[in-house]
């Protein structure tokens, strides 16, 4: 069964706050078909307590599903934010939305909770903010605390995740953490395609961690480095001299060696072994040996894999990170 996304739409309710999530997601369901992973793709829903409603920017939405009386296991639940004007005009939720919002029990049945921009202070209005950290776009961050006085307010921030609630900050914010959300269920293959084909530059929070070497040098909007990119991500094991990786991208090694320069910051070579690195490292949390680790990440010996680990300044050994796995 597809994986259910449920936005939750008001009257005046931001576009971008749900378009551009909404966009990402679609195409991670294409990716997620082209690459055959066997993971689900994204079915999404759009629900209101009202048949039609009135976008940001004057759009009329129509035939909009009624509130839901179950949600399937799994759902993702997605409340946006609305215009500043409507705020003030209507700074509480209709009771009828509050009342199906507060039956949410995000991290039950798999239910998880994200929230977009003032989406939050919707979430604040339902007791689902409760004893949870949160954040939200920084001209609301006031409003937040004071709708929920028992939620750790965190401000300069992306997004910020509690369990299986995800808030995040204005409009724009909400992309970015779509594209985490993909990464999380799709892999990061994917959410490095989605942000390649909607030309966003891949970003998270401060305090989320360092973003891994498979989604690390992507910022850049170079179809030519992109491709190439993709394919070693998607079979690190190969043989990737630099000249074929020179194929793939249309250009000679040297353009190739200056593109990877310009636009990622590190060498063809370099980002070869940061991948491998990445691959070998899920494997041996994943419980491989560091045989069988070196293999599947295109590493020629186990000593191959330990001077690339010790190169990259990692701690520790490949063989301590595979124990400390199975503690």
């Amino acid at each position: 069964m597809p994986k259910q996304v449920v936005f939750v739409l008001q009257d005046d309710s931001l576009v971008l706050d749900w378009a551009g999530p909404a966009e990402a997601f679609r195409l991670a369901s294409l990716e997620i078909a082209a690459l055959r992973l066997a993971v689900e793709p994204f079915a999404l829903r759009f629900v209101s307590d009202r048949a039609q409603a009135t976008g940001s920017v004057g759009v009329q939405l129509q035939a909009l599903e009624p509130l839901p009386d179950t949600l399937a296991g799994g759902s993702w639940v997605v409340l946006v934010g609305r215009t500043s004007a409507a705020e003030q005009r209507q700074p509480e939720a209709p009771q009828g939305l509050l009342a199906w919002l507060a039956r949410l029990a995000p991290g039950q049945r798999g239910l998880r909770l994200v929230t977009v921009c003032s989406g939050a202070l919707l979430a604040a209005q339902a007791g689902l903010l409760t004893g949870r950290r949160a954040t939200t776009h920084h001209q609301h961050l006031g409003d937040l605390a004071r709708l929920a006085p028992d939620c750790t307010v965190l401000q300069d921030r992306v997004f910020v995740q509690d369990g299986e609630v995800f808030t995040s900050a204005g409009v724009t914010a909400g992309i970015d953490l779509a594209l985490h959300l993909i990464a999380g269920h799709a892999g990061e293959l994917v959410a490095a395609r989605v942000a390649e084909q909607m030309a966003v530059a891949l970003r998270r929070g401060p305090a989320d961690p360092e973003l891994s070497p498979l989604l690390s040098h992507r910022q850049h909007l170079s179809a030519r480095l992109h491709r190439v990119q993709d394919a070693v991500s998607a079979a690190p094991a190969e043989d990737w001299t630099l000249p074929r990786m020179a194929d793939l991208a249309a250009a000679t090694p040297r353009t190739l060696s200056r593109l990877f320069a310009q636009h990622a910051g590190i060498s063809p070579q370099a980002y070869v072994r940061g991948v491998r690195l990445a691959v070998a490292r899920q494997a041996l949390e994943a419980g491989a040996s560091v045989a069988a680790a070196s293999e599947a990440a295109g590493f020629s010996t186990e000593l191959q894999l330990r001077r690339a680990w010790v190169a990259a300044g990692w701690p520790g050994t490949p063989s301590a990170a595979r124990r400390r796995a199975a503690v």
